[in-house]
């Protein structure tokens, strides 16, 4: 009989899997509790604690960038800047227009332009636009006045999501003398954030890194290190109490061993050289200097033109400036010419070829034809203006600069390599010269991305015919049809197909073009400077450097940067000496002799080599390196100008006037005092002044 519907026998296994389902949670749950109380109680600890405790990091004061006198090159001031927060904009229902438009209208600026600097950069957004985090501030407006910034401070309700506050922005007092080599500042970005762990651990919201130049090199050092407050907070977020306050660390200040006025004197003269070939009627667009310390590769001036003013990233740049620093119409003045211009170097590179003939076998006393031109294969390769030198020293080579005497060292060591077709290991003696002179890869300089200039050669031109050899393929094929002379079109063509089928051979044309730097050779001014700052000090050569000494805020703590050696010049003392003896007479009697002629070569004596680089498409460009005094060689000096016709005429007579300048002529004091680059410190005293070494003081 069955009662209500419940089986016999079921009523109490069913009651039994009813409690034991209930034990069942129970200890599960008292499982639970166990383990958030103990094992986890820690961690929630500080989860609780969190919620009443605010941690804020505190920006650190980054540091100056000072020359070798303790003038500053790069400091900071303060200024009003107004800022939006990305994202509580972005949250509103108009995306933050009204609150922009009040704020242009309090401004003064137009509405449009506030609109476009709250956009994030990108490939399809023109500027000015936001670079940074979208989690940082982005700057609206700079320089604002006092009663601006407080009527958006007191009206909070109109600009929810705006402040204004003081900031310390990044100051240039000299403008746009060595900008290159300074850098500058530009916000953090996600990428940096996500890749620099000291980035992303002390991230304070309005932070920026160094884009280029020293700003970049040294950005660790200069930004210090952020400090951090922790504070105690209600539910409301109110803050209660101040539970600690680390205080930031203000970053190092750089000393470097450039010199302002050695600058200021490198770049005029650069300016000047180029104005004077420009009234000749050359092109000359552009050009660079370099002024170096021989005796331990110390870079006292790195002078480029054009230049541009730095301080027009401050705040965002807008899309037609930045078009502008970057097109080739402005002469593109972000890049420095002198670590970044790979040019070809002509005869100044006579000195490595020199050494390289040397040490093939050619002796130091005998005589060389010069005759007008030298025959390789079916094309005769001629000397300057076809002169003709007759039977003459390898010193007078380089003092008249004499093409082919170098043009017959290359072929008869090309041919003694096996030519076309070499057997085992050739000794390509003007290659590995070059290279041990510090040519074809970069010197080290404390800057990035620095150029490395080329060394060709048999293995580089395999692998650049491995590279292009489809494209030459094509062109030999189909033509140029974009040039409109038929007769240049035919040969382009022709050499496209030659390319095409043994472009990797190192034929005789090749060497006889590298024995005086021009086809496929290219090397920046300041590997060029620092091979004829070896020259000078015997043969050691340096690492260049720009910075001398990290010093602390308050000048406590001083890290010196010390000279670093990269190695020696291939060249035995006989041979270096010759070539010392040789380098001096060409502002004498050779080529370099015109530029020279009203300059005290008796008291002053300069040792240097004239070079006029030729390349297909482009005027003449014009070289001058140089050391000096000769006989106690203190600094080496090199000018390049591009497009501005021969280094005699041009390059030549601007490391004169630098070298006027800085030492002084007719009783005049040059910059210089006593003709010797700065060797103590600056001190930076405790409360922050520079002291600058004694012989510059007043």
């Amino acid at each position: 009989m069955v009662i209500s519907g419940v089986y016999p026998g079921r009523g109490r296994g069913g009651i039994l899997a009813v409690q034991i389902v209930a034990v069942a949670l129970l200890l599960a749950l008292t499982g639970r509790l166990w383990y958030l109380q103990v094992p986890m109680h820690e961690h929630y600890r500080e989860r609780a604690a969190e919620n009443r405790i605010q941690e804020l990091v505190v920006p650190a004061v980054r540091g100056s960038v000072l020359d070798a006198a303790g003038r500053p090159l790069v400091q900071n001031r303060s200024e009003l800047v107004v800022s939006g927060d990305y994202h509580e904009l972005a949250a509103r229902e108009d995306g933050g227009d009204e609150v922009l438009r009040r704020l242009a209208e309090l401004l003064d600026e137009p509405y449009a332009q506030l609109r476009k600097r709250t956009r994030l950069c990108g490939p399809d957004v023109q500027r000015p636009c936001w670079p940074g985090s979208p989690h940082q501030p982005i700057t609206l407006a700079e320089d604002v006045s006092p009663q601006r910034a407080l009527q958006i401070l007191e009206r909070q309700e109109d600009f929810p999501g705006i402040s204004a506050q003081q900031q310390a922005v990044r100051d240039y007092p000299l403008a746009e003398s060595a900008a290159q080599i300074l850098g500058y500042l530009q916000p953090v970005t996600e990428e940096e954030l996500a890749e620099r762990d000291e980035l992303r651990t002390a991230f304070t919201g309005v932070d920026q890194v160094g884009r280029d130049g020293l700003e970049a090199q040294y950005d660790r050092e200069l930004r210090g290190e952020p400090g951090l407050r922790r504070l105690a907070v209600d539910t409301h977020g109110n803050v209660t109490q101040t539970l600690s306050d680390d205080a930031p660390v203000p970053g190092s200040h750089l000393v470097t061993s450039l010199d302002s006025e050695v600058q200021r004197v490198a770049e005029e003269a650069l300016r000047d050289g180029i104005q004077r070939a420009q009234d000749a009627g050359d092109p000359a667009d552009s050009g660079a200097a370099v002024v170096m310390d021989v005796r331990d590769g110390s870079v006292l001036a790195l002078a480029s033109v054009p230049s541009y003013d730095p301080s027009v990233w401050d705040g965002g740049i807008d899309q037609d400036t930045y078009e502008e620093l970057l097109g080739e119409e402005a002469g593109q003045p972000l890049t420095s010419r002198a670590v970044h211009g790979e040019y070809p170097p002509a005869s100044t590179f006579k000195v490595s070829s020199l050494a390289a003939a040397v040490a093939g076998g050619a002796s130091l006393d005998g005589t060389y034809g010069c005759p007008s031109s030298y025959q390789v294969g079916d094309r005769a390769f001629e000397n300057y203006e076809s002169s003709s030198y007759g039977s003459i020293s390898l010193h007078q080579s380089i003092v008249v600069s004499c093409n082919t005497v170098f043009y017959r060292f290359a072929h008869e060591q090309w041919r003694a390599d096996g030519g076309t077709d070499p057997t085992g290991d050739p000794d390509d003696h003007m290659v590995r010269t070059a290279e041990d002179f510090g040519f074809g890869e970069p010197t080290g300089i404390d800057l990035p991305s620095e150029a490395g200039g080329r060394i060709p050669g048999r293995e580089w031109k395999q692998e650049y015919w491995e590279a292009t050899r489809e494209e030459s393929c094509t062109a030999a094929e189909e033509g140029y049809p974009d040039v409109d002379d038929p007769v240049h079109e035919r040969y382009l063509r022709a050499v496209a197909a030659e390319h095409c089928s043994d472009g990797y051979v190192w034929r005789a044309g090749d060497a006889a073009n590298f024995s005086i730097g021009q086809g496929d050779v290219l090397v920046t001014p300041l590997q060029l400077a620092r091979a004829y700052a070896a020259i000078a000090n015997g043969g050691t050569l340096y690492e260049p450097r720009l910075g001398r000494a990290l010093v602390s805020a308050d000048g406590s703590e001083v890290q010196e940067i010390e000279p670093r050696e990269a190695g020696q010049l291939p060249v035995d003392d006989t041979t270096l000496g010759y070539l010392q003896r040789a380098l001096a007479d060409v502002p004498e009697a050779g080529t370099a002799a015109g530029a020279f002629a009203d300059f005290p070569l008796e008291q002053f004596p300069v040792a240097g080599k004239t070079g006029t680089a030729t390349q297909t498409g482009y005027e003449p460009s014009a070289w001058f390196a140089s050391y000096a005094p000769a006989d106690e060689p203190r600094l080496a000096v090199v000018a390049y100008v591009a497009e501005g016709g021969t280094g005699g005429s041009v390059a030549a007579p601007v490391v004169r006037d630098i070298y006027t300048q800085l030492y002084g002529q007719d009783g005049t004091d040059g910059v210089l005092p006593g003709g010797e680059p700065l060797v103590e410190l600056p001190e930076v005293q405790p409360d922050g002044s520079v002291e600058a070494p004694e012989r510059t003081r007043p």
